[in-house]
């Protein structure tokens, strides 16, 4: 007599691959240009990623030394992303002008080489930890605390805009990974960054007055 035994019914379980890190996506981005590289190659490149990678992105480009102009490009961004994340926006909406905006090659792989590493350290340091947030509306408050400071970033003020976009890259990078202890430090930079930019402002009326005899 043949007895059918059951046997536990083993179900396949399908893993999502390893979403790829940002610098890897930069990195594939640099090796390939042997042409300008347009701002919406670069929003593609990232996908459907969050607002805060493409905030991180564009904050990181603002830390470099590049030519007069280059907050055009991505200071303009960063305003834009920030104010539809405080907005509430879902998705992520730049104009066809500024998609159209080239960066050379030369320039493009230079700022890759020189930010990918400590992007790398930071993404090797992150992790979810004492986030103190149990709701998605702390995105927006990010997301307008990140908007006043790509004002910031994108006004010719002299030594203002690095603090506001390293602050910004910090915030979007504990917003993606809910690192509560790295959002405290990017909110400490802000604060820093605003105590600089009253100096720096404060100091250039005391001059103003002073050369050419305007009181206040």
């Amino acid at each position: 007599m043949n007895i059918d035994v059951k046997r536990p019914r083993q179900e396949m379980v399908a893993v999502a691959p390893t979403p790829q890190r940002l610098t890897d996506i930069l990195a594939a981005l640099a090796a390939g240009a042997d042409r300008p590289v347009r701002v919406a190659a670069i929003r593609d490149a990232l996908g459907d990623r969050s607002f805060a990678a493409l905030l991180v992105l564009f904050a990181a480009f603002n830390l470099l030394p590049l030519p007069p102009g280059s907050t055009l490009i991505f200071g303009i961004p960063l305003m834009l992303i920030s104010a539809q994340m405080a907005l509430g926006y879902d998705t992520v909406w730049l104009p066809q002008r500024l998609l159209d905006k080239e960066i050379a090659p030369d320039t493009f792989r230079n700022c890759v080489a020189r930010m990918n590493p400590w992007l790398c350290r930071l993404q090797d340091v992150v992790k979810p930890r004492h986030w103190p947030f149990c709701t998605q509306a702390v995105d927006r408050w990010i997301g307008l605390l990140a908007f006043l400071l790509a004002v910031v970033v994108f006004l010719p003020i002299p030594l203002g805009n690095w603090l506001p976009a390293f602050s910004i890259a910090t915030l979007g990078i504990a917003l993606s990974e809910r690192d509560g202890l790295l959002l405290a430090g990017g909110v400490g930079i802000a604060i820093l960054a605003a105590g600089v930019i009253c100096l720096v402002v404060g100091s250039a009326g005391v001059l103003a007055s002073t050369m050419f005899g305007i009181h206040w």
